[in-house]
């Protein structure tokens, strides 16, 4: 380690977003999640609100109206989550809609929203120091979400145990499972999005499953609300990336052992489906630009260690892989107040079961290390 990196280091924050672990029936991991980030939670639901009322005036009648017409998917394919959702709305003491808003903020803010969020990456065996393969991305939110975050370990009566970052009354981001399992995402942008299974939940839907391939025709078969990246590994040498609409999806193969994601469609297929321009198209493509060159030139170096100074890099500002405060170019023309920053940072081992996080923007924080209980 250099000179000059011991310095950095020695300045950056040891803080960590906080960690939790909940168990039993899905509504009883709900009903714990409620409780025990209760502030936290109706404090998401008031940024999520007034973010949306900031755009255009929705009455509460009619946004109760249009998040429960997404409940009828989510119960259709995945019935735990629902009782979580429900059990996070009791133990926060907030009414169901605003605990599935929660879980629609895409979907609800689409026509309004910025979307320059998140570098993903997956990394096979062949291409790590070490042969433990590596998944994980940058998180690009508004700057408020660094407060929201929480670590949480899901350990349901039936089926895997997740651990992941989420925002704290989101019963799903990204993360792993205790099967060997990762699974990240990113914003894509698209016509034809409708009620459906929403976004959000995709990741952990996949990761119900062991293995990318089974996670894939999972998410395949599922009437989705919205267009969403996906970008999976697990502990056999699977990895995939998975581009999706609310109707059609393309697979994307890693590349001498690499994979790596921002936020526009790449597979020829769907090109034609492309609703980004602008400013956030460029912001995306270089960033991905930056993160495969990153990747390629540190090819059989790559480690948990070496990925965190990756996601650290400003090497492409203003389109950095790592966003800070006053990157004022990643914003969309007139979206005042929109504040985009890397809002946390997450690199995982999932055949270790470890997933190793950092409040964002990096450059500015520790990376933690997170396990399964169990490991």
């Amino acid at each position: 380690m250099s000179e000059r990196t011991k310095e950095m280091h020695k300045d950056r924050s040891r803080k960590s977003f906080p960690f939790y672990r909940f168990c039993g029936t899905h509504r009883q991991i709900g009903q714990q999640f409620g409780e025990a980030c209760s502030e936290l939670i109706r404090k998401h639901r008031d940024y999520a609100v007034e973010r949306l009322n900031g755009k255009f005036q929705v009455s509460s009648r009619r946004l109760q109206e249009a998040v429960l017409k997404y409940r009828p998917f989510v119960q259709k394919y995945a019935p735990g989550f629902d009782d979580e959702v429900q059990g996070i709305a009791e133990g926060a003491g907030i009414t169901l809609e605003d605990a599935y808003l929660l879980q629609l903020r895409a979907e609800i803010n689409h026509y309004c929203r910025s979307n320059t969020e998140c570098t993903t990456f997956a990394i096979l065996a062949e291409a790590t120091s070490n042969g433990i393969p590596l998944i994980g991305q940058n998180c690009d939110l508004p700057a408020f979400y660094s407060d929201l975050g929480v670590v949480v370990e899901y350990v349901p009566d039936e089926g895997p145990a997740c651990l992941m970052l989420t925002p704290a009354g989101q019963v799903s981001y990204i993360g792993i499972n205790d099967l060997g399992m990762g699974t990240f995402a990113n914003f894509l942008t698209c016509e034809g999005w409708k009620p459906g299974f929403p976004r959000y939940m995709l990741s952990r839907l996949a990761l119900t499953k062991g293995t990318v391939e089974e996670g894939i025709d999972l998410v395949r078969h599922v009437e989705r609300a919205s267009s969403r990246n996906l970008i999976m590994l697990d502990k056999y040498g699977g990895a995939a990336d998975l581009e999706n609409t609310p109707t059609r999806d393309a697979l994307i193969r890693p590349e001498n052992g690499l994979l790596a994601h921002s936020n526009h469609y790449t597979a020829d297929s769907l090109l034609e489906e492309e609703r980004l321009h602008g400013v956030e198209l460029e912001n995306s493509r270089i960033r991905l630009k930056r993160m495969e060159e990153l990747l390629r030139e540190n090819h059989g170096r790559l480690n948990a260690l070496a990925m965190q100074e990756i996601l650290r890099d400003r090497g492409s500002y203003p389109h950095c892989l790592c966003q800070i405060h006053g990157d004022e170019k990643v914003q969309s023309p007139g979206d005042k107040g929109a504040d985009i920053i890397t809002f946390a940072s997450v690199i995982a081992e999932p055949s270790e079961g470890s997933l190793w996080v950092a409040i964002g923007p990096p450059n500015q924080y520790e990376y933690k290390r997170y396990s399964f209980s169990g490991i």
